[in-house]
Order: C-alpha cells, then structure tokens, then sequence
C-alpha cells in the first residue's frame, strides 16, 4: 500500500506505524551483525537477547495494525538504513579490542531512533483513544528504554 501524501492525523499514523515495521526489520539485521561483530561473549549475549525482544516487537506491530483495522505493510526507513551504514563504517575502522565499545556505542543510537519513533506512535494512538494499541506500542517502548539503559551502563563500564 502506497501513501503518497500524508493529510491527515490518521494517515501519518498509519505511515509511522509502516515505518516501524521497516525500522525493526532493519534492527533484527543490524543485531545480528553486531552479534558477530563483538568480541566478547556477553555483549553477544545482549545483541541476541535484544533479537529476541526485537522479534516480539515485531509481532506487537503486527497486533497493532489488526487493532487498527488497518493492513499491515511497511515503508521505507532511512534513517534505519543509515544508522546500520554508519555502524558498519565504524565496525570497518576499529581495532578489534574497540569492537565491543564500537557496537554497543552503535547499537545506543539505535535505541534512541526506535525510542523516539515509539513515543510518536503513542502519542498519536493515545489522541485517537486506541487503548489497546497504546499498550502493545508501550510495552515496545518499554523493551527499548531497558535496552538503551542496559547499553549505556555496559558503555560506561568500557570507558
């Protein structure tokens, strides 16, 4: 489903929740090349927990989109896109002792991209009396905020 224009309340939403799918979708491959690109076991350990939630984020979406009576597609997320090309770049320059601190320090921006697309989406539901898809997006937010924090206290450890 194509939006080439965004008119209303409703069509923003419904294109920010399109997005959102694209966005984890992106997320899912990034954690994986993060996985691989750590050293250490425990940071692998996070990437791949955080693909585990990343997935039931994704099925969340999908629950959104049928309480929303809407058909559930995506759109493109550029920004995804180039969060994923930066950390590739960084990951391409580091020495392998910098790896861990370079993934997570990647991953940390990641979150605050996915945290700041959730809080739209609430924002926006919550305006439109959408309880049921307020929760589902919440609990979203909720995974990525302990992830962000759980990366920003494995960074400050590094430092």
């Amino acid at each position: 489903m194509s939006q080439t224009s965004l008119e209303t309340p409703a069509d923003l939403l419904r294109f920010q929740l399109r997005t959102a799918v694209t966005m984890e979708e992106d997320s899912l491959a990034a954690l994986g090349e993060l996985a691989a690109a750590a050293q250490s076991s425990e940071v692998k350990k996070l990437f791949r927990h955080h693909a585990d939630e990343t997935r039931e984020q994704m099925e969340n979406l999908s629950a959104v989109f049928r309480v929303l009576e809407l058909p559930e597609s995506t759109a493109p997320s550029p920004s995804t896109k180039g969060i994923s090309k930066q950390a590739g770049s960084l990951l391409a320059r580091s020495a392998a002792p910098l790896r861990d601190q370079v993934a997570l320090s990647c991953a940390l921006g990641n979150e605050h991209y996915e945290i700041s697309a959730y809080e739209s989406l609430i924002i926006a539901v919550e305006a439109m009396g959408h309880d049921e898809a307020m929760a589902l997006l919440r609990e979203n937010l909720d995974q990525e905020t302990h992830t962000s924090e759980e990366l920003r206290t494995r960074l400050q450890a590094m430092a």
